[in-house]
């Protein structure tokens, strides 16, 4: 392998320690397991709101505390809610937060896009985590600071909608530079369960959190978030060229008898090192006409209307359907 000044610092920590290079496999699984848990960590952020709306307007909810462990104290902690959010269009204020939260976090995608085909990956993702980390923590600052400002929560939404567009084209990205596409399916179809496993641990730990006040909610995933994105600077390499590898070498372990027929197939785009000589990166046509780019899209589209539907609005709805469903069923006995 090449040398390459361009490792991370805890990868070159490691290789330190062992007196040795790391193999191209161990660099996978390192890959798998950063990006994993980071964006594991972005989910768990952006779960946060949903669970301490029922703090900031308990009629948002109706029906109190939404897990078991959440008892008649906590019910009483957060009663009286927070204003503006306590009020009588305080459910509307609530998705206002969230059609923010969701407009500048789709049109930031965009731009992430753009500015990390443009940057080192790496960095890019650390400053996005850290900006979510802090944003997140910064709502809920609002608690001890005693802020009542619906804008001030307003803003704090929208930046860190921005922050967080920086996270999904990162983390695909570097997947797809470390993988060949004869395993792809099968890795990401197991490196995709972060979207659920970060929605169920901020669930966790935001609602376990919330009996000692709702700021809690929003700090500590932030502070854990920020945590992750110091090991993602430390350990991620972003693809094999940075730390003296070859993409090439995933297809031919893989499969050895066929580099000839099928590892030099050519790319649907040049790769990473061809356009950096070149000083450009994919723009906004040229990836619309990659193969399977659009169908995908739309795809995503309406799989991502379902996710958010079930994200930001079902506990209102059972919430405000339930009793009436359970009085129903009771009458009808």
């Amino acid at each position: 392998m090449k040398k390459n000044n361009n490792k991370p610092l805890g990868i070159q920590l490691i290789e330190n320690i062992n007196k040795s290079s790391l193999s191209f496999k161990t660099y996978q699984v390192i890959v798998l397991i950063v990006t994993f848990f980071a964006y594991t960590s972005y989910h768990a952020n952006r779960k946060t709101t949903s669970i301490v709306k029922q703090a900031l307007d308990p009629q948002s909810l109706g029906v109190g505390p939404i897990f078991p462990w959440q008892g008649n104290s906590i019910r009483k902690s957060f009663r009286d809610g927070w204003f503006p959010f306590n009020g009588p269009d305080g459910t509307t204020l609530l998705g206002d937060l969230d059609v923010a939260f969701l407009f500048v976090y789709a049109i930031g995608m965009y731009f992430s896009g753009h500015m990390g085909d443009r940057m080192d990956l790496r960095v890019f993702l650390t400053v996005g985590m850290l900006g979510t980390g802090l944003f997140t923590a910064l709502f809920g600052v609002g608690y001890w600071a005693n802020i009542h400002s619906f804008y001030y929560y307003l803003i704090i939404q929208m930046i860190a909608g921005l922050f967080q567009s920086t996270g999904w084209p990162s983390v695909v990205a570097v997947v797809g530079n470390w993988f060949g596409k004869k395993k792809r399916g099968l890795i990401m179809g197991i490196w995709n369960a972060h979207t659920s496993v970060g929605n169920i641990t901020g669930s966790l730990v935001a609602s376990i959190l919330l009996k000692y006040g709702w700021g809690w909610s929003m700090v500590v995933p932030g502070i854990l978030i920020a945590f992750s994105g110091v090991v993602v600077f430390l350990l991620l390499p972003v693809h094999p060229e940075s730390v003296g590898g070859n993409k090439d070498e995933d297809e031919v372990l893989l499969s050895p008898g066929k580099e000839d027929d099928e590892v030099n197939e050519q790319p649907l785009l040049r790769s990473r090192s061809d356009r950096e000589e070149e000083s450009c990166a994919v723009g906004f046509i040229e990836a619309w006409k990659i193969p399977g780019v659009a169908p995908f899209a739309v795809c995503l589209f309406f799989a991502k209307l379902v996710a958010y539907t079930f994200l930001y609005w079902l506990p209102y709805y059972i919430s405000h359907t339930g009793m009436n469903v359970y009085c129903s069923i009771y009458l009808s006995c």
